[in-house]
């Protein structure tokens, strides 16, 4: 194929000999360093995939990265996010990624994106670059980063990481592929697919999948080898598995086929879903809690929930968790039932009392809600935040994790 960067940037002699490992390669050489060079790659954030992206591409020696991300280091990110360290905890992100990628590159032009990206500020930020990389983990980051490069006609190399899993593909219908939307036609409903927040993630997993988008799109920069246009790339690390499987172009596609409906970015909290005290969270979360005034009508706060118990209110508390989770820390006296079991135990709920329903960040237990509320319970509330919440703004004895 083509190569998607048709001009190039004159080596200097130190670069010469930093990429020289690269420009004894047949497939690179000189012309492909100095295409390198010239690339301008935007990440859509600086996390589990971003780091090892980030990293792996400023070393190769793309001569422009931007970064788009507006959440801050936290000691939960350690374990996954190799691009921040300890000392950087409560620092932005963006500003820990730069000090780590000038430190191994000092040519890098790093443009940092300080911003949620939203429908009104992705074409203008996309727009600028040649190839855009997702390292997002919620569905409405998704589809906005994929409807703007369709609209842009810029490469959109996708990634996503779960537990011991992780996928990879290259959506550019103007190349000649699907576009995600092609694959995934609608969201799944809201919090049916856990976020890495709430299902874990082994953090070496972000590395092998974050290393294999960057392997992508360095091919498209040198326009060399067998892109994943049209394939999607699993990684199964438990059973240390590669599967790989086709993904057809739709004819009907709303977006990328020949009659598109889909002609400007949307609202999409709105198409995912998503209402009223929920909101596409960090590129780390797939959903974060809103402040208190912004809850929903099944929602309380952990304020609230405390205020409850010191009244001595007649209420059930339900902790949805599963069981590993309860060893790291519970709200005293909640009723243990993890939510794969609540189809075949929800009988043991009683339907004459409140029922008062969290987990570690308000999902799965809003799960809950809408499954006992299908069988009949008529008094039921979900806390916003969860024990993450309660642990941070009632009783900081409970570890957050």
């Amino acid at each position: 194929m083509n190569p998607i960067i048709t001009h190039c940037e004159k080596l200097t002699n130190e670069e010469i000999k930093r990429y020289s490992r690269h420009l004894i390669l047949p497939e690179v050489g000189l012309e492909g360093q100095e295409r390198l060079k010239a690339a301008k790659v935007l990440l859509i954030g600086g996390g589990g995939l971003g780091s090892p992206l980030a990293l792996y591409l400023t070393a190769a020696g793309v001569g422009t990265i931007g970064m788009v991300e507006f959440d801050t280091v936290d000691f939960s990110n350690l374990q996954r996010q190799i691009l921040h360290f300890t000392g950087d905890v409560g620092k932005h992100k963006l500003e820990s990624a730069e000090a780590k990628l000038k430190a191994i590159n000092p040519h890098l032009r790093f443009i940092p994106h300080p911003v949620k990206l939203t429908s009104d500020n992705a074409l203008a930020i996309l727009k600028d670059y040649d190839l855009i990389i997702d390292g997002t983990d919620n569905f409405p980051t998704r589809y906005l980063v994929n409807d703007a490069c369709v609209m842009l006609q810029k490469p959109n190399v996708y990634g996503s990481i779960f537990r011991w899993e992780g996928m990879v593909s290259v959506f550019a219908p103007h190349l000649g592929g699907p576009c995600y939307r092609c694959w995934y036609p609608e969201p799944p409903p809201p919090g049916l697919v856990p976020s890495c927040a709430e299902g874990g993630v082994l953090g070496v997993i972000c590395g092998i999948i974050g290393n294999i988008q960057a392997t992508e799109a360095i091919k498209l920069i040198l326009g060399k080898g067998q892109p994943l246009l049209g394939r999607l790339l699993r990684c199964d690390a438990m059973e240390m598995t590669f599967r790989e499987y086709n993904i057809p172009k739709d004819p009907h596609c709303p977006l990328c086929g020949p009659q598109p409906t889909i002609t400007k970015l949307i609202d999409y909290l709105e198409f995912c879903g998503l209402g009223r005290g929920e909101t596409a969270g960090s590129y780390g979360d797939s959903i974060a809690a809103q402040p208190d005034e912004e809850l929903g009508p099944d929602e309380i706060s952990v304020e609230e929930l405390k205020a409850m118990r010191d009244r001595g209110d007649d209420f059930l508390l339900v902790d949805v968790r599963n069981p590993d989770e309860f060893a790291i820390g519970v709200i005293p006296d909640s009723y243990k039932l993890p939510l794969p079991d609540l189809p075949k135990r929800y009988a043991e709920l009683p339907k004459d009392k409140l029922i008062v329903l969290h987990c570690k960040m308000g999902s799965r237990s809003a799960r809950a809600l809408h499954f006992l509320r299908q069988k009949g319970y008529p008094k039921l509330k979900n806390v916003a935040g969860g024990i993450n919440a309660w642990a941070k703004r009632i009783d900081p004895t409970i570890p957050q994790y």
